[in-house]
């Protein structure tokens, strides 16, 4: 490669560069327009086999050939392709997973992130970056309650705020009864095995954690809940005093906002229940958390500050692009477990002359500056505007929920806490309602029409049964295009039964 071709390979801060990107960029932007505008519904149709068969046709060539073509001609052909079967994440019809419309700004911002590729690890890989972060930290445990001795880290998601929770959960557990934190020794050198207390409705996150923590799944207690799913603190409380000599609890895992219901767990009760176990207390709030920014649902989390971390997502209720995932704690000096092992990367002298990275307060080494996109969204919207769109959410799934209510053919699950909306369609004639409902959903997907989630929950008599849910994250869906949804739920319900009675 020329050094004339490397010049233009690499993005810089020249005017040439710059240039060229700006092209680039609006290349890209045209793309992105002429991608959804032949589209009538969020995804094209087909379903998986016509993606499939896209995906054939334009990556027939390899990804990796011998030698290399134009770039720009590969950025365009594959952002053309990218964008054709990509889902519209702001059409009305995208209802199925916690993925919303994120906002210019923030798409703005992430540009400049990439662009300027810093790192979180060393002060040296991005001086600004890491004060951005510092302060963005503080400005949100601030938001959840927390004090100035509050710390925590940007993520890549709940999965991992909640992962590195168990870990320092388990850490703090075993430097209180041993003197030595399980980041040395082990779990398996004390001789005690580590538990952790959560209901059943928890994120499949916990099971991952309790395995890289060396917990293990059996390592999971769980605990009984009510009727709506929510823990009992009574229980808490007594299985914390039954556990045998030989287990070891390290964490009471609440939920503060399921991704199903919304519900949230009694926190300040449960709270209490851990103080007098001393059993670390973590709060998932990875989607329920966007209410803390709304006057109106901010109280359904009244307690959360007492949890002693607290995980948010901010790309699911705040519209920032993923991720956009956090971990905080009530007590920064918690992160010290991660940051056990000195490297060249928190070497204390340069630690003491304030050369201090964000190593220390993460599981992960190199990271890119996430926290931008957070804090221009944050900052251009304010706590007042980010509620509100939060709360518009949260109306519009109380209208989805009444118009469901009104269908002989719908079935209603419960009312909505959140911004989720839990249905299932009843056909006039018996039938088995799993695979009715797992059928309608799939139809709707593969004709374009709408995405829609599937959840499976416990029946009131036992067993489970399958759910369709309207996950509702766009504050400018209209009611008559929530309607339009439910509509076209109805149409596909009423010809898969003309089908089946034919």
């Amino acid at each position: 490669m020329s050094a004339s071709s490397i010049d233009a390979f690499v993005a810089t801060t020249d005017p040439r560069s710059m240039a060229h990107l700006r092209t680039l960029v609006d290349d890209v932007l045209g793309l992105l327009a002429e991608a959804g505008s032949g589209r009538t519904g969020p995804v094209p149709t087909g379903g998986p086999a016509a993606a499939r068969a896209y995906a054939d046709d334009v990556l027939a060539e390899p990804l990796l050939p011998t030698a290399g073509g134009k770039p720009d001609d590969a950025l365009r052909q594959l952002v053309e392709a990218y964008a054709t079967w990509a889902v519209d994440v702001s059409h009305p019809a995208t209802v199925a997973r916690m993925q919303c419309p994120p906002a210019t700004v923030a798409v703005a911002a992430d540009l400049v992130v990439t662009a300027l590729n810093q790192s979180m690890h060393a002060w040296e890989a991005g001086p600004f970056a890491v004060e951005l972060e510092r302060r963005l930290i503080a400005d949100l445990a601030g938001l959840v309650g927390y004090g100035p001795d509050a710390g925590g880290t940007v993520t890549a998601g709940g999965s991992i705020s909640n992962i590195m929770a168990m870990l320092i959960a388990r850490d703090e557990a075993y430097a209180r009864r041993f003197g030595r934190s399980a980041f040395h020794t082990g779990v398996a050198a004390s001789g005690v095995r580590p538990v952790v207390l959560c209901t059943e409705t928890v994120h499949f996150s916990v099971d991952r954690g309790a395995s890289i923590a060396g917990i293990g799944s059996d390592g999971i207690i769980r605990v009984p809940a009510d009727e709506l799913g929510r823990m009992l603190p009574a229980e808490a409380d007594r299985v914390l005093r039954e556990l045998p000599a030989d287990l070891l609890p390290v964490m009471l895992f609440v939920c503060a906002g399921s991704t199903d219901f919304g519900w949230v767990d009694p926190l300040p009760a449960i709270a209490e229940v851990a103080r007098r176990h001393g059993v670390w207390l973590h709060a998932d709030a990875a989607y329920g958390g966007g209410a803390l920014f709304s006057d109106r649902l901010r109280p359904l989390f009244d307690g959360i500050a007492e949890a002693d971390s607290v995980t948010l997502d901010l790309h699911k209720f705040g519209w920032v692009p993923a991720s956009a995932g956090l971990f905080l704690t009530r007590d920064a000096a918690a992160l010290d477990h991660l940051a056990a092992q000195q490297t060249s990367l928190n070497a204390a002298d340069d630690v003491a002359e304030g050369f201090i990275g964000r190593y220390g307060s993460s599981i992960q080494a190199t990271r890119r500056c996430d926290a931008l996109k957070i804090a221009v969204t944050l900052r251009g919207s304010g706590r007042q505007g980010i509620g509100a769109m939060v709360e518009a959410c949260h109306e519009l799934s109380r209208f989805g929920a009444a118009r469901v209510a009104r269908e002989p053919r719908l079935e209603l699950a419960a009312e909505p806490v959140l911004s989720t909306v839990l249905f299932r369609y009843l056909p006039e004639r018996e039938t088995d309602l799993d695979e009715f409902n797992s059928t309608l959903r799939r139809r709707l997907m593969r004709n374009g029409q709408a995405m829609l989630a599937r959840v499976i929950l416990p029946r009131p008599g036992g067993g489970k049964a399958v759910w369709l849910k309207l996950m509702l994250l766009n504050p400018a869906t209209e009611p008559g295009q929530l309607d339009q949804v439910i509509d076209d739920v109805l149409a596909a319900g009423a010809l898969l039964e003309a089908a089946a009675a034919s």
